[in-house]
């Protein structure tokens, strides 16, 4: 996943900026993506919700 939504969109010129992108995506791929099995809702909005934390 993470080579054909990220890594193949962006042009990279060094090593800092590949880590850097790298970082990003999996913090938006762990955290911010909505998921359906998650009731279309992020991970950390699905935990708010069990927990019965309002936003």
């Amino acid at each position: 996943m993470l080579k054909s939504e990220m890594y193949y969109l962006k042009k990279l010129n060094t090593y800092d900026e590949l880590k850097s992108a790298v970082m990003e995506y999996i913090n938006y791929y762990n955290n911010r993506r909505y998921q359906k099995r998650l009731k279309c809702m992020t991970p950390l909005e699905y935990r708010d919700y069990l927990l019965g934390i309002s936003a």
